[in-house]
């Protein structure tokens, strides 16, 4: 801990500032500075849980502050709706997931990075991780802390590290559940084969989405082949994961937050790999995952944004990240922590961090992605109940692209 708080002291002498926002030196005695903090109720169960820990090692780093800290529940998925209704009375400083981006910036409730702490996001994070934060103005608006996205995790006394490269080979070998009723998880087919979702980038509104023509028709005939494959299981109400922990399922797919789980019930036997390919209209296709991040982000209506941006981006930084493993295997969005001794050896870190880098399309942040959600999951229930059949895909395809068309 003493090497830790050392490390900290050494970093937080940066100036970590907003655009355009200069550090001042303080002289005599300390300014005294009242910070308001929402997180998760994971991380402040009591005063030594992540967020106050970390919270109040950073005051002590910063003898020229006197902080109080108030703390408040909001979760990373909540963020957006709760700190955009009001962002006056909102946190000063807040964790988002970072398809939220959109609204809190349309509501002027996070600031954009300057400085140090937009020099630090570019020298953590991949390429990817650096995009889940970057608006369509060029700026950047969060510090990442970890990566959101799904990968699979699969039995490996039942499928080899030759099988799991391909889904169509897993399908032949043994049951796999897929999510195929959840839009989060099911644009991974029509992604894959070429359909377009807001641009290459996924930020051109006028671009709209694309999920018709041929690219697809192939897809959803992929997927209603699929659905009827004997050794698929639809993975609705948590089917998949009580599958693979029974033994009655060998793969499925989903994010960090179960790896815990499956690690203990597979022992030996516990694997986790990036997406594999589908053939999808006769070629193999590599599905793509949505890629995001979760953020520490700050809320440009606080009285003290110097303050604020710096103990963001210290709550960012790669020693607060590596508490957040230690304490909570919170997987880390920093690069050089997936070389970490502890972190190298966790079999769905490198998943997630190979699946965000070569298998995932960064999720849209843009406003009207709210319009993809329930198209997408309306046509994947159509699909697992038989509606949708390889003889009428063409016509369903086209309907489904006619409403998330009409729905932006």
């Amino acid at each position: 801990m003493k090497k830790l708080i050392a490390l900290l002291l050494c970093a937080s002498a940066l100036c970590l500032s907003l655009t355009g926002c200069q550090r001042k030196e303080e002289g005599g005695d300390s300014k005294k500075v009242t910070l308001t903090v929402w997180g998760p109720q994971e991380d402040q169960q009591d005063s030594n849980s992540w967020l106050p820990k970390m919270c109040e090692m950073f005051n002590d780093a910063h003898p020229e502050w006197d902080i109080t800290f108030k703390y408040g529940v909001c979760s990373e998925g909540d963020a957006g709706k709760n700190v955009s209704q009001d962002p006056e009375g909102s946190a000063d400083v807040y964790f988002f997931a970072n398809d939220q981006l959109g609204m809190l910036i349309q509501a002027n409730a996070v600031s954009r990075l300057g400085g140090d702490a937009l020099k630090q996001v570019k020298e953590q994070n991949s390429e990817n991780m650096i995009a889940s934060v970057t608006s369509t103005d060029g700026g950047v608006y969060g510090i990442p802390f970890t990566g959101n996205t799904w990968f699979m995790y699969y039995n490996k006394s039942i499928f080899s590290e030759e099988d799991i490269k391909s889904l169509d080979r897993m399908l032949e070998k043994g049951k796999v559940a897929f999510p195929l009723t959840n839009s989060w998880y099911s644009g991974a087919f029509y992604l894959a084969n070429g359909c377009s979702l807001f641009g290459p980038e996924g930020n051109d509104s006028a671009a709209g989405i694309d999920f018709g023509g041929k690219a697809g028709t192939e897809a959803t005939m992929y997927l209603a082949g699929l659905a009827k494959n004997k050794n698929f299981v639809n993975d609705a109400e948590g089917a998949g994961l009580s599958g693979l922990l029974q033994g009655s399922v060998g793969a499925m797919f989903s994010g960090s937050w179960d790896s815990q789980k499956i690690a203990e019930a597979l022992g030996e036997n516990y694997g986790a790999a990036p997406l594999p390919t589908a053939n999808i209209g006769g070629v193999e296709r590599q599905l793509l995952s949505f890629a995001g991040s979760k953020a520490v982000g700050v809320n440009p209506n606080c009285d003290a944004p110097e303050v604020a941006v710096s103990l963001a981006a210290f709550l960012g930084s790669r020693e607060a990240q590596k508490e957040h493993y230690i304490m909570r295997r919170i997987i880390p969005a920093d690069r050089s922590l997936l070389e970490d001794k502890d972190i190298s050896s966790d079999v769905a870190a490198i998943a997630q961090d190979r699946t965000i880098a070569k298998t995932s399309f960064v999720q849209p942040t843009i406003p009207e992605m709210s319009g993809y959600w329930v198209p997408i999951e309306n046509m994947g229930k159509a699909i697992v109940n038989g509606e949708v059949t390889e003889k009428n895909a063409e016509e369903k395809t086209k309907a489904l692209n006619e409403t998330l068309g009409a729905s932006f």
